[in-house]
């Protein structure tokens, strides 16, 4: 029952960057989008990610429950010493709801529209930034379980250069994602050329803010180099990457907008399986050189079981509902000669 748990928060984490990054990485897109294409872009983003955008915070939801219930020495480790920007994070993800829904369903189209569109788009950067933020410190052994000043046990583990290159990593993934899934979504030809342009861009950023990623990693001692390229699994998964970010560079052009949203897919899903699998089960990395287990710091078997049963029955009901959900918007938007992402 603990490997069914830990699946489903492999997958929830994953989904989560997937969907809820694609939607960050719509804001993204946004805020570095000409003043003369953020009407068009607006329009795009909003037939895409409206229907569904709070759908996705359901994986952040099902990641926290399981840590919580099933992992609570994890969990109340996390919620101590990155407690600064787990707020932040959260703070991002309401100002970001709420000027969402705002910039479209105000009742008064006034000045207040522009306050909400640089919420939108602010937040949409700050959050994911954070996310990513949190993720480079749970590995960069900053984590003080001893420290005895606020600086060294709640800033120094995630205000540290790995974890914010970490950070712009995951800004850039989630731009790219975004991107690409736009591309099936634009109303013209011009709009489908830009979602292109910025796909590449940001794919160029993600490959360059990497780089800075392993670089710093390298300097600062972590062994990142190790658990991606040393373990034959990693390498494996950074090879079918690359792969098939060469296909989808290839296939940009071509218009096959499904094949590019699963290239896309496929490579996100391959790095986070590089960059996890060598170091597995150790979540948490600590200063003091100690890990933090989903093996040996899971909770109560009981709980674990009582835990991975609710999972599974809740998959049986979510599951469909979501797909549904899914299906139904595309349907009707197909039927107005547009779709969702």
């Amino acid at each position: 029952m603990l490997y069914v748990v830990i699946v489903y928060l492999w997958a929830a984490i994953l989904l989560y960057l997937l969907l809820g990054g694609a939607d960050f990485g719509a804001g993204i897109i946004e805020l570095f989008t000409s003043p003369a294409n953020k009407k068009s872009t607006r329009k795009t983003m909003y037939r895409a990610i409206g229907p569904v955008w709070e759908a996705n915070h359901m994986w952040l939801i099902i990641t926290i429950v399981i840590l919580f219930v099933g992992f609570p020495a994890i969990y109340s480790t996390m919620s101590l010493y990155l407690h600064i920007p787990l707020v932040i994070m959260l703070l991002g993800i309401i100002a970001r709801g709420t000027a969402f829904t705002f910039r479209h369903y105000d009742a008064v189209v006034d000045d207040m529209q522009e306050i909400y569109n640089k919420i939108f788009v602010y937040s949409s950067f700050v959050t994911p930034l954070f996310l990513g933020i949190i993720a480079g410190s749970t590995v960069s052994g900053q984590i003080d379980t001893q420290a005895s000043t606020f600086l060294s046990a709640y800033i120094q583990p995630w205000f540290n250069w790995f974890c914010i290159a970490v950070g712009f990593f995951t800004v850039a993934i989630c731009g790219f994602l975004a991107a690409v899934y736009l591309i099936g979504e634009a109303g013209s030809e011009a709009d489908r050329r830009m979602f292109i342009r910025k796909a590449r861009q940001m794919n160029i950023a993600a490959v360059i803010c990497g780089g800075i990623v392993f670089v710093i990693a390298y300097a600062q001692g972590i062994p990142l180099i190790r658990w991606t390229f040393g373990n034959p699994l990693g390498l494996a998964a950074i090879i079918a990457a690359t792969l098939s970010l060469v296909l989808l560079w290839y296939l940009l052009n071509k218009g096959k907008t499904k094949i590019l949203r699963i290239l896309a897919g496929f490579q996100v899903t391959m790095i986070l399986f590089a960059a996890t699998v060598d170091h597995f089960p150790n979540i948490v990395v600590l200063k003091n050189g100690e890990y933090l287990s989903l093996l040996e710091h899971s909770g109560h078997e009981k709980a674990i079981s009582v835990l991975a049963l609710a999972l599974l029955l809740g998959s049986i009901f979510i599951l469909p509902a979501l797909f549904y959900l899914i299906y139904s918007f595309q349907k009707k938007s197909s039927a107005s000669g547009s779709g969702i992402a």
